[in-house]
């Protein structure tokens, strides 16, 4: 089979106006970016109030191997098929961070004959949203050492700055460091630190925000640090309005297609373990007045994308979810079931079995929220006939076989029927899952015992002062996103497959004011990724000509 670039350049894509065209947006919505990429005015949302919304499908997944198991080709594939059936869809995805594209996992545009194009814009600067990010970020680390610098009014505690700078690349050298060094005209020494973009607080305020004033009021509720009178937010030091102004574009949902010409909007990335990991609410929306099946997707796995996505997003957004779709896929089950990475290609059909008890618990932990569920087993060419019969057969809920990766949305027809016979014949329920004035403590216990499967939660000393004072500063019944391990459904990513009534630690907390959710730490969570000793970057290159090669 050629690789995901090759086919990539081999698709025919249409001019993106024609794209537009079809989903009725006006050309004077439309910016375009080239042939076939433009943002779309976020403003045009507001005319389509009177338009009702389709049918949303939350594709979310399995606990996965590192690697990951075909959510993003799966999301492509199924709204693809959807319209290969005579349904109007729309696939709405995250944006490609720059570090796992260049690390191990690759870029985040689908694989093989379900992809969204073009594949090498969009896993590289694409519309510079992400950079746009990193720049607003960076603005207001700036801003807070030139406020230090000169006079520090607000009495900024140099060891309680809780801003980090940010940078879309994988970077293990850039966690820990020390600034300002050089003598008194570079500033005051302290030290800081670098994240990810995709773990920036700007990048979920604006996948959270409704338009630019909410999204200038998001930026300005963002706490950066401790001061002499209590916390220290981005409206204190005045850098709300040139961070907003920085994201001017970005708020515009990015509309593109997939190698079949299915419309897609590719808007906003932040990462499912630290923050709540599914593409702008603006893009949602919009494709929701647009078409009538929408496929999203949570990041990771059900008990982080999903779980977020249920209990925080689809609340904030005033989202219904009409049904979900778990991916699943051999080799994760041969994982949980206790085989060596390294022997995952070889058959083995009793640890199929046995890993199957992973996707009983997210197919439970589904249910808790009202929903239907569909389970798509994406097809690997190492994948044996009995070990795709014994998932179907043993599968807890409706099992439907994924082939999108090899035959486009051909091999996703049965999918997308299964799909659409359960929304017309199963209404979804859906609610979520968490009460919202619960406090912090209580929401914790309830995700950890409930969709953790945790026997019981314990506080570190650290967290238990936090977590005074989030309550002193009035956020004790915030909303809680909890990040944790996505290798496990612990906080633990060596209990595999469907560990119970172990304790699940919560370590500190932090406040994403802005973003308007309290992040509860289990485990080590790593803001900025390191490179592995062969990164994907090594076999990345480019000719004379400008074609590239080696992007997956």
């Amino acid at each position: 089979m050629l690789s995901d670039i090759e086919i990539a350049k081999q698709a025919s894509l249409k001019d993106i106006r024609d794209i537009a065209k079809s989903l009725d947006i006006p050309e004077d919505m439309l910016k375009p970016y080239g042939r076939y990429i433009a943002k779309v005015d976020h403003r045009y949302l507001n005319t389509l109030n009177a338009k009702p919304n389709g049918k949303l499908i939350l594709v979310t997944a399995i606990t996965p191997t590192p690697a990951g198991e075909g959510k993003t080709t799966t999301s492509i594939g199924l709204s693809m098929a959807l319209n290969k059936i005579g349904k109007k869809s729309i696939v709405t995805l995250r944006e490609p961070s720059l570090g796992p594209v260049f690390g191990v996992k690759g870029g985040a545009a689908g694989g093989g004959y379900s992809q969204v194009l073009p594949m090498e814009d969009i896993n590289l600067h694409f519309t510079g949203d992400i950079h746009a990010v990193t720049t607003a970020h960076n603005l207001i680390a700036a801003m807070i050492d030139a406020h230090i610098n000169h006079g520090n009014e607000l009495g900024i505690d140099l060891r309680k700055i809780y801003w980090k700078r940010a940078m879309d690349m994988n970077d293990r050298a850039l966690r820990e460091i020390v600034i300002a060094l050089g003598g008194s005209a570079n500033g005051y020494p302290r030290e800081d630190g670098f994240l990810i973009t995709a773990a920036s607080e700007i990048m979920a305020v604006l996948c959270l925000a409704k338009d630019l004033t909410d999204l200038k009021r998001r930026i300005g509720q963002i706490v950066i640090a401790q001061g002499s009178n209590g916390l220290v937010r981005v409206k204190d030091i005045q850098a709300e309005g040139a961070a907003a102004a920085l994201l001017k574009d970005a708020i515009n949902p990015n509309l593109v297609q997939t190698i079949e010409n299915t419309p897609a909007f590719v808007h906003g990335g932040p990462f499912a373990n630290i923050a709540h990991g599914t593409n702008t609410l603006i893009a949602t929306k919009l494709a929701l007045k647009l078409s009538d099946y929408v496929v999203t997707e949570a990041g990771f796995a059900a008990d982080l994308g999903a779980q977020k996505f249920l209990d925080f997003v689809a609340p904030t957004g005033g989202l219904f979810v009409d049904a979900v779709v778990i991916v699943a896929s051999i080799r994760a089950l041969k994982y949980h079931g206790g085989v060596p990475k390294d022997n995952l290609n070889e058959e083995n059909v009793d640890a199929v079995i046995k890993g199957l008890e992973n996707l009983k618990v997210h197919i439970e932990n589904m249910k808790k929220y009202g929903v239907p569920v569909v389970v798509a087993l994406n097809r690997f060419s190492t994948d044996t006939e009995k070990e795709i019969e014994a998932v179907l057969k043993n599968s807890p809920a409706k099992c439907v076989l994924n082939e999108a990766y090899a035959k486009g949305s051909e091999g996703a027809i049965e999918l997308a029927k299964a799909v659409v016979e359960t929304i017309e014949n199963v209404p979804s329920n859906y609610k979520p899952l968490v009460p919202s004035d619960l406090p912090v403590e209580q929401k914790i216990e309830l995700i950890a015992k409930e969709i953790y499967r945790a026997g019981k939660v314990i506080y570190t000393d650290t967290a238990k002062s936090k977590l005074s004072m989030l309550k002193k500063n009035g956020f004790g019944n915030y909303p809680v996103i909890i990040a944790k391990t996505q290798n496990s459904i612990s906080d633990d990513p060596k209990k595999i497959n469907a560990p119970s009534g172990y304790e699940f630690t919560v370590r500190d907390f932090q406040i994403s004011a802005g973003a308007g959710f309290v992040v509860a730490l289990a485990g080590e969570i790593m803001l900025m990724p390191g490179l592995p000793k062969v990164p994907a970057a090594v076999n990345i290159d480019i000719d004379e000509n400008g074609e590239i090669t080696g992007l997956f």
